[in-house]
C-alpha cells in the first residue's frame, strides 16, 4: 500500500492535536485542505481514520496507522544517521507513565541516556491503570502500566513492584483516627488522591472496611510532590510509595503508618513496540534494568 506523505502528515497532525484547526496551523494549511487530505487517505485505505468529535479521536484503524507512522519516524531517523555515517539528531519519543514512577526512579535512571542519545521526551502522566490506553491508541511509543498482557505488536516486561504505605501525619491521626482506622472514623477522615482515576485509596478502603467510593471526604491533589505535601501537612491520609518515604527527611509532624500490616503492592510493566529504533531499544533496556534495580522483585 502506498501512503501519501502529505496525507499521512495531515492525519497525524489531526490525531495528535485533536482538531483540524490546530493541525492546519501546524502544517501551514487551511482546515479545509487538511480535511481533504485526511478524506483522501481514508478513501485510499478504505476505512475511517478520524472520528469528527470534539476533540477528534482516532478509530481502531486510525490507531494502528498512528502507531505505524510514529514507529516509522523513529526508525527512519536512526537509519538516515547510520547510512550518512553521521551523528544522530535529536528525536522525540512519547512515553506514558504514572506520577509515582516519574517522581521516584524514572529520571535518576534515564537522565544520562536521554542526554547521550539525544532523546527529546514527551511525557504523558496518567494513572498507571490508564497508561495502556495511550499506547493502544498510538499516542505513545511506550508506557509503564499495571496491565500485564502485551498488545499486538508490543512486548511487556515486568519492572517490579512498587509498595505503598497508608500514611498520615501524627497530628492528623490524633485528630481524625484516635482509635485507629475504624470504619466509622474512616467515614469522616479526609483522604488525599491524585485524581478521580486514582483508585489506590478507594480500593483499600473498599476491601478492608467495606467503604465504597464517595462514602468519605476526598481531596484531589495531582503531582507526587504536592500529593505528598498534602499528607505531610495533615490535609488527609493516602497511599505513599515506600521508596519516597525512605528518601524523605525528618518531619516536625512525623508520618505514621495507619496499616503497617497491610501494605499495597502494585506490579508495574514496561510496554513498548517489538520493532523499535536502536535508540528506543536502548531506552527500553535502560528503563527495565533501572526499574528492576529499584523496585521490589
Amino acid at each position: 500500500m502506498h501512503l501519501d506523505p502529505k496525507q499521512t502528515d495531515a492525519f497525524q497532525a489531526v490525531a495528535e492535536s485533536g482538531n483540524f484547526e490546530r493541525a492546519a496551523v501546524k502544517l501551514n494549511l487551511t482546515p479545509s485542505a487538511v480535511s481533504q487530505r485526511v478524506r483522501a487517505l481514508e478513501t485510499a485505505i478504505g476505512a475511517a481514520l478520524i472520528l469528527r468529535t470534539r476533540p477528534c479521536r482516532t478509530t481502531p484503524v486510525g490507531q494502528r496507522l498512528l502507531q505505524y507512522l510514529r514507529r516509522a519516524m523513529l526508525l527512519k531517523a536512526d537509519l538516515e544517521a547510520e547510512l550518512l555515517n553521521s551523528e544522530s539528531g535529536a528525536i522525540t519519543v512519547s512515553v506514558a507513565l504514572n506520577a509515582d514512577s516519574l517522581g521516584t526512579w524514572f529520571f535518576p535512571a534515564l537522565a544520562g541516556l536521554l542526554v547521550k542519545e539525544q532523546l527529546i521526551l514527551e511525557l504523558i502522566v496518567e494513572d498507571q491503570d490508564h497508561t495502556y490506553e495511550l499506547l493502544e491508541t498510538g499516542m505513545v511509543a511506550g508506557c509503564v502500566s499495571t496491565v500485564a498482557r502485551p498488545m499486538r505488536g508490543c512486548g511487556a516486561e515486568l519492572l517490579g513492584t512498587m509498595r505503598y504505605r497508608l500514611m498520615a501525619s501524627a497530628s492528623f491521626r490524633q485528630r481524625w483516627l484516635p482509635k485507629g482506622l475504624t470504619r466509622d472514623a474512616a467515614r469522616r477522615a479526609p483522604v488525599v488522591a491524585y485524581t478521580r482515576k486514582d483508585t489506590l485509596q478507594s480500593s483499600f478502603l473498599l476491601s478492608r472496611l467495606g467503604l465504597p467510593e464517595g462514602a468519605y471526604p476526598c481531596h484531589y491533589v495531582p503531582g507526587i510532590e504536592a500529593h505528598f505535601a498534602a499528607v505531610r501537612h495533615g490535609l488527609g491520609y493516602a497511599m505513599v510509595p515506600e521508596w519516597l518515604l525512605a528518601a524523605a527527611g525528618a518531619e516536625k509532624d512525623p508520618l505514621v503508618d495507619l496499616a503497617p500490616r497491610h501494605p499495597t503492592d502494585v506490579a508495574l510493566y514496561w510496554h513498548a513496540w517489538k520493532v523499535q529504533s536502536p535508540r528506543m531499544e536502548a531506552m527500553s533496556s535502560q528503563i527495565v534494568a533501572a526499574a528492576r534495580g529499584i523496585l521490589r522483585r
